[in-house]
């Protein structure tokens, strides 16, 4: 537990930085695990204090005392003339006695850093860590993060912005660590992180990769971390990222973070088994986070175990855990379930919130559009977009207007859904827009820009896995939808089937749920081939716990339809027919894919 360090120079630089640079050097051991912030502040609340309260050491070492941990530091500076004297104090919970004290001292201000670095080594050295995980681990601070005091600073005051505030709140603190600092990579990554987070991806790229340039020198840790994220976003290479979080996490087995993060590669290649197995090891490790929480509860969706992600939604609010993805994940759940009330209750905690309003608007547009009230559904996706562009978030509002377009050209609306796609490529074209455009392109007709935009992006992200093995495929096929060589290019389509029942990147909440399974049935259908095309529709139905509310879902009922018909199975065709005619009795009656299915259904009496 680290308590706030005691700062008698008068120089408010040092208020949080002391504490800041400790904890990152007491991080780089595999060893010392330090209490994470959110529990830190679960436990205060439980004290009846403010979660703003000071950490003075008797605060610090209750909070100690109550999660169990073992040890209580303190870091102290103080100035002796010229010099600062940075002190450090490891303080047994239980007894309160003192188990090592460290002082060095720094000749001027920019030789604190060095300083705490002395202190820290040595601090490490006495609770017991060997000597040789002390050399392995132990990149100087000033390496590490920045030897700007005023630049670690505001990067500290980013991360506690972020825990208390959000995503949001920290952006303009990294920008600032960044401008004191143009070579602090830690900075990069979070600021790239957040970006992540409020949607804004092309800006998450450009900060990420200037973090994985600048990574030479920071710490094991920090490397296995930029590098991580690099790999999994910024080139799209996944097998190197699960390569990357799989020695992380061997180096540092008490770190959740790469248990989780390793997790959602697995979701997204389709493989949750693995995925669940992550999750429950990240949040073993750490059991006052949200994130592995809200991750669970889509392992378990996607796995048909409804009940056990119910149950897991339910820990995660008793813990006084929240998140937006807790809440959109339990709206899936609920979704399947058929519980309207809890659908609403989870669209109501999201009303207003500008890191989740949009996402919950456009996750219902798909629940309309699922029974088709495509009419309902274009307005809750109009004000999904309007509540991103007034939250500022040009990538987001585009996503959502993107969802709209693969929407109307899979209903049969191809000049809307051209229409929708030009609007979202003015908010935002960037690489995940640009790749949702170009599959809406290849389905609404218009195969030569969906070539060219195509061709582009499989240049510009040579080693992107799913972008590669998912998008690109997909497209072309859509594009040589009506030409000769179609089945060609439906072998060239296998190349999806491996991760085709993952979680689609750019964004899950995006309908591209099993589009290559969607488009490859579309396929064998126009090659009048009743029966593969049949097995691809079933899909939809055997994995409707990955599907959820996503349209396809829905459109795969007639697919199944017209897949028996082929067959000249009239019996299981009319079913069909029937299953999907029912789902869409009150649905809006000039849809022409409705209208086309109905004509079709007629003529089998």
């Amino acid at each position: 537990m680290l308590a706030d360090s005691a700062n008698s120079t008068g120089d408010v630089v040092f208020d949080d930085t002391l504490k800041q640079g400790l904890a990152t050097d007491l991080q780089q051991s595999p060893f010392l695990n330090i209490l994470p912030d959110q529990k830190v502040r679960a436990t205060l609340k439980l004290m009846g204090h403010s979660v703003e309260e000071g950490l003075t050491p008797e605060v610090a070492q209750e909070i100690c005392q109550r999660t169990g941990s073992k040890a209580v530091i303190a870091g102290s500076i103080a100035s002796v003339g010229s010099k600062y004297v940075v002190g450090l104090n490891a303080v047994d919970c239980q007894t309160g006695e003192s188990l090592a004290r460290q002082q060095a001292q720094g000749a001027k201000k920019e030789e604190v850093l060095n300083a705490l670095d002395q202190a820290a080594t040595k601090l490490r050295e006495n609770v017991g860590e060997s000597l040789s995980t002390i050399q392995t681990y132990d990149t100087p601070l000033a390496q590490a993060t920045t030897p700007s005091l005023e630049a670690l600073k505001a990067y500290s005051l980013g991360l506690r912005a972020a825990q208390t505030k959000g995503s949001s709140a920290a952006l303009p603190l990294y920008q600032r660590a960044i401008e004191l600092d143009p070579n602090f990579a830690l900075a990069y990554l979070y600021l790239g992180n957040y970006y992540r987070d409020v949607g804004e991806l092309k800006l998450a790229k450009e900060n990420l990769q200037k973090a994985y340039d600048l990574s030479s020198h920071v710490s094991e840790g920090e490397k296995y971390e930029i590098s991580s994220f690099y790999f999994g976003f910024v080139t799209g290479e996944q097998q190197k990222a699960i390569q990357t979080y799989e020695l992380w996490s061997q180096a540092y087995p008490r770190n959740w973070v790469p248990r989780n993060r390793l997790g959602v590669i697995y979701s997204t290649l389709g493989q949750h088994e693995k995925a669940l197995a992550e999750y429950q090891e990240a949040a073993r490790l750490n059991p006052d986070s949200a994130i592995p929480y809200a991750n669970l509860v889509q392992a378990y969706c996607a796995l048909n175990r409804l009940g056990e992600a119910k149950g897991t939604y339910q820990l995660a609010m008793s813990r006084k855990l929240d998140r937006f993805d807790l809440h959109s994940n339990r709206y899936g759940v609920a979704f399947l379930e058929g519980d309207v009330e809890e659908m609403q209750r989870q669209v109501d905690w999201a009303t207003g919130r500008s890191d989740a309003e949009g996402r919950f608007l456009s996750a219902q547009s798909d629940t309309e559009a699922f029974s088709g009230h495509l009419g309902r559904a274009r307005e809750l996706s109009r004000r999904a977009v309007d509540s991103a562009r007034r939250a500022g978030k040009g990538e987001a509002a585009a996503e959502w207007e993107m969802n709209a377009a693969l929407r109307e050209v899979e209903f049969g609306n191809a000049v809307q859904a051209r229409s929708a796609t030009a609007a979202a490529l003015a908010l935002a074209s960037t690489r995940d827009v640009q790749t949702l455009a170009a599959l809406a392109l290849a389905r609404a007709g218009e195969p030569d820009r969906a070539r060219k935009m195509a061709d582009e992006l499989q240049k510009q992200n040579p080693l992107n896995t799913r972008i590669n093995g998912y998008f690109l495929p997909t497209i072309r096929l859509a594009i040589e939808i009506n030409r000769k060589a179609l089945a060609k290019t439906i072998e060239m389509l296998q190349a999806a089937v491996p991760s085709e029942l993952g979680n689609p990147d750019p964004d899950p909440v995006v309908g591209a749920t099993l589009y290559p399974v969607y488009v490859r049935g579309q396929a064998y259908l126009l090659l009048r081939q009743g029966s593969a095309a049949a097995a691809e529709f079933q899909k939809f139905l055997d994995y409707r716990s990955v599907v959820v509310n996503c349209p396809l879902g829905a459109l795969a009922r007639l697919g199944l339809a017209r897949s028996y018909a082929l067959q000249g199975d009239s019996t299981k065709a009319k079913a069909a027919y029937q299953d999907f005619l029912t789902l869409w009795k009150d649905a809006d009656p000039d849809i022409p894919i409705l209208i086309a299915a109905k004509a079709e259904y007629a003529k089998l009496h």
